[in-house]
């Protein structure tokens, strides 16, 4: 129906016949993509057209695609120093929209989870973004109800608060278990020029072998040194 949309303002009987709906089938779902602001009705019409939220949505799409770019061969080269997945992520309002992965050869390994979006509270990344807001956003995101995916997620508001304070001062985030059983996850942030942070670089693996003991520290040295460099090449493209 978007598709139809595309050349311009049309009314929903035209709609209908393009896609091949009943025109009681069209209407309902224009009305629906109208409400979510995917399309809109010309002002004094019955005509429709694309709405500011499919504009908004795909001016994301170029520069997600650039960060992308930008960041996988850091990820292809983490991933064979740390021999686990690396992977990329972006803020996508309080979730977390995992955008690239870089795979090992390892038998044993998580599952590829680009395109998955989940909450912050539950893995590293979203401790790195939450780490990065402001103290009002902070709280407003911590009044809300906090899913608990596993008996280890990390639901109370003060402990999150501790552990984010945490990762303000360490510069990354460490998660394990807390969003499947079995997967333990370490995170840093990129920033672009204001300091904002905008993306986030991870690594998981199985948590019966990932980190290996004593290997915590220099694990996170690495993600937070590849996260350093996204970062300066980033602010060169800017």
């Amino acid at each position: 129906m978007l598709g139809a949309l595309a050349d311009g303002p049309i009314g929903v009987t035209e709609v209908a016949e393009r896609v091949e709906l009943p025109k009681s089938t069209a209407a309902r779902l224009l009305a629906s993509l109208a409400r979510e602001g995917a399309v809109e009705q010309v002002p004094g019409g019955s005509r429709y057209r694309l709405g500011v939220r499919i504009v908004q949505l795909a001016a994301t799409v170029e520069p997600a695609r650039g960060l992308v770019r930008i960041s996988h061969p850091y990820l292809a080269a983490l991933a064979a120093s740390v021999g686990e997945v690396a992977g990329l992520s972006v803020p996508d309002g309080f979730v977390v929209h995992y955008v690239d992965q870089v795979d090992t050869p390892n038998p044993v390994s998580v599952r590829d989870w680009t395109g998955t979006r989940v909450p912050m509270h539950a893995v590293s990344s979203g401790h790195v973004f939450l780490a990065g807001l402001g103290p009002a956003d902070l709280e407003r995101f911590l009044d809300r109800p906090l899913e608990r995916f596993t008996a280890s997620t990390l639901v109370d508001p003060e402990r999150l608060r501790e552990r984010i304070a945490r990762v303000r001062h360490d510069g990354y985030a460490w998660v394990r278990d807390e969003f499947a059983e079995g997967i333990t996850s370490v995170a840093a942030g990129l920033s672009d020029r204001s300091g904002q942070v905008v993306a986030a670089v991870h690594v998981h693996g199985p948590s019966y072998r990932f980190p290996r003991r004593g290997r915590e520290a220099p694990v996170a040295a690495e993600v937070v040194a590849a996260a350093g460099r996204i970062t300066a090449r980033l602010r060169e493209q800017a």
